[in-house]
């Protein structure tokens, strides 16, 4: 009688981690896209919380985002495509207007005295919004911040904010603050 001959199982684990390998690495992945933010630091632990002034309302810009994603800006409704300028336009105060928000001197490196905005951009969603219309709301706050920052970077420095030192940036930063609160979603235009 002739023995069968065996497969040698030796190389077969050698074999079978680099088949896993290459699926893994030759496999395309799902990253997960959000939201680059930077959050505020938090305050310090004896700070009372009602040591807070309230915030006037010529100073805050209210976005709100309904359940049919309208959007709703300063309670009137607004085009996505119009919230940049409208937005910019509430940052920047061109005409110190009574109806946009006050200024505060502050001494900031580089620049000297400054008027520096009080202004807070609020951002409400209800819980019906959809995401994609919630992000483009978002980039759309976020580019009016960061096309201010380019127009005054290239007024006091004659290049781009991406362009500038980190000290020329604090400066910026500091001059042009990015202020977007977000509220936690709730409804707002009734039940769907």
């Amino acid at each position: 009688m002739r023995k069968t001959p065996e497969i040698p199982s030796a190389s077969m684990a050698d074999i079978a981690f680099m088949l896993l390998i290459f699926f893994i690495t030759a496999t395309s992945m799902d990253v997960d896209s959000g939201l680059e933010r930077v959050l505020p630091q938090m305050p310090p632990e004896n700070q009372d919380q009602d040591d807070t002034p309230p915030i006037k309302e010529r100073n805050v810009f209210s976005v709100l985002l309904d359940q049919y994603n309208r959007l709703m800006v300063e309670g009137e409704i607004m085009r996505v495509e119009d919230l940049r300028e409208k937005a910019k336009e509430f940052m920047t105060n061109p005409g110190n207007s009574e109806n946009l928000p006050e200024t505060k001197p502050t001494e900031i490196p580089l620049l000297g005295n400054f008027e520096v905005t009080k202004g807070v951009i609020s951002l409400r969603n209800d819980h019906g919004t959809q995401y994609g219309m919630y992000l483009a709301v978002q980039n759309e706050l976020v580019a009016a911040v960061n096309e201010v920052r380019d127009e005054f970077s290239l007024e006091k420095f004659g290049k781009k904010y991406a362009d500038l030192t980190s000290e020329q940036k604090e400066a910026v930063r500091e001059a042009i603050p990015s202020r977007i609160s977000e509220a936690e979603p709730k409804t707002i235009g009734g039940k769907k």
